[in-house]
């Protein structure tokens, strides 16, 4: 992820005391809104190093043919990538 856990907290803190502030939200439960938005913010900007997990065990299964081959490892790295980004209808 390229950036901190913690800086994504600020970022949901920030986010969601600017929508109580300019009352696009209304809560009684400032902390457990914070939590939920920070948690969905985690989950999509950690979604690029699970697409880029995904694609290490797919090149893995496929070393010995790739080895034989000579297929260059960062040019297949980003095909499989790219074709997952576009499989998960992802936006990185």
């Amino acid at each position: 992820m390229l950036l901190s856990k913690e800086y994504v907290g600020y970022m949901a803190r920030e986010t969601v005391k600017r929508l109580v502030a300019g009352q696009f939200i209304e809560t009684k439960a400032l902390p457990l809104v914070t939590e939920k938005v920070h948690a969905a913010m985690l989950d999509e900007l950690s979604l690029e190093d699970r697409i880029n997990d995904e694609v290490r065990v797919i090149l893995e299964a496929y070393s010995d043919e790739m080895n034989r081959s000579g297929a260059n490892y960062q040019e297949m790295f980003r095909k499989v990538k790219n074709e997952l980004v576009r499989k998960y209808k992802a936006v990185l």
